[in-house]
């Protein structure tokens, strides 16, 4: 919706305006929280201020309306309030009144003015006009001249409506009785209190001249355009008088009430009549132009004859669209609903017309789009979910395109990061581990690490690392490995014994820092290598009362008799348990031999006569 309110100028800071919290039906305790405030164009000064606790409007800086509006007319703050949570947007507008802090004043304080004594009654002469800032009914209001005897005033009205003056002839003048009139023109604008300001007028009675210059017509229109460069020519204007020599020859000037604005932006060449651009125009700041020139004569006694010249001007396609950009929700959650509102966007073109008739546009392949909210105004909206895994941040290119010929535009780049949610858990980089541990490892060995990677981003990709909660052979999986809860390093709490557990498994588990937390979980499959740290053991044939094993051969026993076999086993695995058997010692060598593999003690010859009956093998393994 849109408001309007109005406040005097010149007001001091903290001066009520409005109780926008009220008007706009908006529930005051939530106003800060909801960030409710006055969206202004960059650079542009904070005449009016929002008071959050109240929802009141109130002035914040000294307004001067004669300064914040150059020109007449109704002078308007335009304010765009936003309150997000939801977003919200409404426009207000402010008059500023115009209070009379100006009284009118004249260009000179005495003016000069020369009239034939031959002048006619009822002869008009232009006067100069006073300047009030104020506006309306506070500016210039009429004019008021001194009781005389000559002359009577009128008060004339330009197209602008703003007013001046002219003194009118009423009864004869005559130079040999009195060469000189005073008189006091009064200026009076129409505020209360009434303020004024005075001009002395010397009318000084010249000698009659013959013939006056007269123009062809008394008024005269032009179109120019406002993008015409100095020298142009306006107007060729043509006075004659019909006199010949000086008294023939005219010289042009601007009328003694000619506004100073028209002095700076127009020459007029005295002897051609041409009138000149000498200034910058400016459509914006004004359509229209009034020009007086005055035209007499060289001669004496002349006597000025005036003109009005209306210069129309055509506006120009000479402004660009100017682009405001408010951020609103920078950065943006990356799991913000479609039509989430980032930015408010106001465009302006001071051009008129389809000069001043803007369209705007987003830059392709983005998520975003823009919506129109009021007149020149728009929002900036998502059109689908964002990820900051993919893209981090955007830079969207607004621009701003009016409809003249040729167009103008402006671009404007928003940078619209985007804020990371937890919406990834973490990925270890190997779908399970295998971890080969030597036995007897010295305890609070480093026994390997794991590591797991998560996309999101600050605490929602803080990683710590734990191990679930298990047994092993009955103890706490505790008591057997940690993990170092940072870095993923895994430790052995314990020496482990390959003869005792040759494998075990674990869970590790990742946990971001997010809110809520994600988690994955890995497998760890723990394989204990042996070491040779256990030595045979001889298990057959088993020696009686502690003594050596005893065997019986018969003395005819043939080559390759089995006498017995040794048999050993070995708690240690794979190579560290592959036995191998040796004769070490014997009392005769040439009898009998051991198999190294199988451990098979068998007779090498036939036993003689005199080999002893008693033979003593020792058989290593």
């Amino acid at each position: 919706g849109q408001l309007r309110y109005a406040v005097p100028e010149e007001l001091e800071h903290g001066a009520f305006v409005a109780n926008l919290g009220e008007d706009l039906g908006l529930d005051v305790s939530t106003l800060s929280a909801r960030r409710f405030r006055i969206v202004s164009r960059a650079g542009a000064r904070q005449h009016l201020e929002v008071n959050l606790e109240n929802g009141i409007l109130f002035v914040n800086e000294r307004i001067d309306r004669e300064e914040v509006c150059e020109a007449g007319g109704t002078c308007l703050l335009h304010l765009q309030l936003l309150v997000e949570s939801p977003l919200e947007l409404y426009r207000v507008e402010v008059e500023v009144l115009d209070i009379n802090d100006h009284a009118p004043t004249f260009p000179w304080q005495e003016y000069v003015l020369e009239v034939a004594e031959s002048a006619v009654l009822g002869a008009r002469f232009p006067l100069e006009s006073a300047q009030d800032p104020d506006v309306g009914t506070n500016s210039v209001h009429t004019y008021r001249l001194s009781p005389n005897g000559f002359f009577s005033l009128e008060v004339q009205t330009r197209s602008d409506a703003s007013k001046f003056a002219e003194l009118v002839l009423e009864r004869a003048l005559d130079r040999e009785q009195q060469r000189v009139h005073r008189v006091l023109l009064t200026a009076l604008d129409g505020g209360v209190p009434e303020r004024s300001g005075t001009a002395h007028i010397l009318v000084t009675v010249l000698d009659a001249n013959d013939n006056v210059p007269a123009f062809d017509q008394p008024s005269y229109g032009v179109s120019l355009p406002e993008d015409a460069p100095a020298g142009t020519l306006v107007i060729q204007l043509n006075a004659t008088d019909l006199d010949e020599g000086p008294n023939g020859e005219i010289e042009y000037s601007f009328s003694g009430h000619a506004p100073p604005r028209v002095r700076e932006l127009f020459h007029i060449e005295p002897r051609s009549g041409q009138v000149l651009l000498k200034g910058r125009l400016d459509y914006e700041r004004a359509s229209l132009h009034e020009l007086y020139v005055q035209a007499k004569d060289r001669g004496p006694s002349a006597v000025a004859v005036h003109c009005r010249v209306l210069v129309h001007l055509l506006d120009v396609n000479d402004n660009a669209p100017e682009v405001t950009l408010t951020s609103v929700s920078t950065p943006v959650l990356e799991d913000a609903p479609p039509g989430t509102v980032i930015a408010v966007i106001s465009v302006l073109d001071r051009d008129s017309g389809d000069n001043g008739r803007v369209s705007c546009e987003v830059s392709p392949n983005v998520p975003f789009e823009l919506r129109s909210s009021f007149r020149n105004y728009y929002t900036l909206v998502t059109t689908q979910a964002l990820d900051r895994e993919a893209v981090p941040e955007y830079n969207v290119s607004i621009t701003a395109r009016d409809m003249g010929s040729p167009a103008l535009l402006t671009r404007s780049t928003l940078t619209i990061p985007v804020s990371d949610v937890n919406d990834n858990a973490p990925r270890f980089l190997q779908p399970s581990y295998s971890v080969y541990v030597m036995e007897n490892n010295a305890p609070g060995a480093s026994i390997c690490s794991v590591s797991a990677l998560d996309p999101d981003c600050q605490q929602n990709a803080y990683l710590s690392y734990s191990i679930a909660d298990g047994h092993i052979h009955g103890m706490p999986v505790g008591t057997y490995v940690s993990i170092n809860s940072d870095s993923g390093h895994m430790y052995a709490l314990r020496s482990l014994d390959y003869e005792q557990i040759r494998s075990f498994q674990i869970q590790v588990q990742a946990q971001d820092a997010g809110f809520p937390p994600l988690s994955a979980n890995v497998t760890v499959h723990i394989f204990v290598l042996d070491q040779n740290d256990n030595a045979p053991v001889i298990v057959s044939p088993m020696p009686r009362n502690g003594s050596v094993a005893t065997e019986l051969v018969p003395r005819s026993a043939r080559p390759g008799y089995l006498v017995g076999t040794v048999s050993a086993v070995d708690a240690d695995a794979g190579l560290n348990s592959r036995l191998s058997y040796q004769l070490l010692q014997a009392t005769d060598f040439t009898l009998f031999s051991v198999a190294p593999d199988t451990g098979e003690l068998r007779t090498l010859r036939s036993f003689l006569e005199q080999d002893a009956s008693r033979q003593q093998l020792v058989v290593q393994v």
